[in-house]
């Protein structure tokens, strides 16, 4: 099997997986107790909590673990706009993934003043544009690090710099999901993250929130996470994925390059077929784990069937829409549109994959494609 949807979930590492297990059967006290097993349990946590923080050069007081990119971005809308009391602007983009997008909207009906700021052909936010938008009403602007079905990579810190000269009061929030670990540390005021993108655990990840920020918080209880996130503390999870980012910092510049030598060997080889598109900015341009392509003249889920038959994983975007039939939001925010969105696939990496594995799926999309198309033609 080739596995190459790395971007809707990734293997676990194994020192991952051990360490989770050991949190299980040994450390499995409740960090929340007073005797000493707990209390010992607390403090590895809390150095858990420190390490990873370190990513956003920022206090271990500013990290909230939470369950993951969806919750830490509905908390990052909710808990800023329980602060205010007014109906603010809120300002997003046409290509954030559903946790963001979908909530933003739906403050529509509440009365909030929202505005959806559209991208350029490859998917990089309008800054122009977003500058237009911004007001001093501006309360909330969530601008997405890396796109999850293109791999457009904005410039987070510039976009923060224009957000804060035209509405400084406005809280900067951008989804890392996709980028963390594996881009550079951004100037924002929030920032979400996911474990199971980088081989921790599902069920775990972060919400940096910036200590000058007013923010509630999310779900209430027992007062866990500062008190601004409350439920038992997932240690298992919590140290596993201490685990995997230790390790991915670990060998950082080597998984990187690993992945883009296997995504420009994939990209080679697709580009010599023909009728078939690049989706996004090149390749050399856009984050090196993700590449998006149309094959035309075959719908992407039936050549995306075609190729999980062979033993090639791929995907048709995002594994939140999966299931849901219809137009492609990011790619028609893009301008790319009938054939051409109706035949992209995604393709994306992780340190696992390897040239070799590019060369061969290379030709099972091609042998796969040549049945498809001739079929479709009939």
């Amino acid at each position: 099997m080739i596995y190459f949807d790395n971007s809707a979930t990734t293997r676990v590492f194994d020192e991952a997986a051990t360490i989770a297990v050991s949190y299980m059967k040994e450390g499995y006290f409740n960090p929340s107790a007073a005797y000493s097993p707990a209390v010992s349990v607390e403090r590895e946590v809390n150095l858990a909590r420190g390490r990873i923080s370190s990513y956003f050069r920022a206090d271990p007081s500013e990290l909230i673990f939470t369950s993951g990119g969806t919750e830490s971005n509905n908390i990052a809308l909710s808990g800023t706009l329980a602060q205010r009391r007014d109906k603010c602007r809120i300002i997003t983009t046409a290509v954030e993934h559903p946790s963001v997008y979908e909530p933003v909207n739906a403050l529509k009906s509440s009365g909030y003043d929202v505005v959806i700021v559209g991208v350029d052909e490859f998917g990089r936010v309008d800054a122009k544009a977003l500058e237009a938008a911004l007001t001093e009403n501006t309360g909330f602007v969530s601008i997405m690090h890396v796109n999850n079905e293109v791999g457009a990579i904005n410039d987070i810190s510039a976009l923060y710099s224009i957000v804060k000269s035209r509405a400084p009061s406005a809280v900067f929030h951008s989804d890392g999901v996709q980028a963390f670990l594996k881009m550079p540390a951004v100037r924002c005021d929030m920032y979400s993250f996911s474990g199971h993108k980088l081989h921790a655990p599902k069920g775990v990840g972060g919400l940096f929130v910036k200590r000058s920020v007013k923010f509630a918080g999310g779900q209430m209880g027992g007062g866990q996470e500062n008190n601004l996130r409350s439920g038992t503390t997932n240690v298992p999870a919590i140290m596993a994925l201490d685990t995997a980012a230790g390790i991915y910092m670990k060998h950082l510049s080597e998984y990187m390059a690993a992945m883009r030598d296997v995504k420009l060997r994939l990209y080679e080889n697709l580009s010599r077929i023909n009728d078939v598109v690049l989706n996004g900015p090149s390749p050399e341009e856009s984050a090196c784990y993700i590449l998006n392509m149309s094959f035309l003249g075959v719908r992407g889920e039936v050549l995306l069937n075609s190729l999980s038959e062979k033993g090639l994983l791929v995907s048709t975007g995002s594994a939140c829409a999966a299931r849901h039939r219809g137009k492609n939001r990011i790619l028609t925010a893009m301008g790319i549109k009938d054939a051409r969105q109706e035949g992209a696939i995604r393709f994306s990496f992780s340190p696992d994959n390897t040239v070799a594995e590019a060369d061969t799926a290379a030709q099972m999309i091609e042998d796969s494609l040549s049945i498809l198309r001739r079929f479709r033609r009939r």
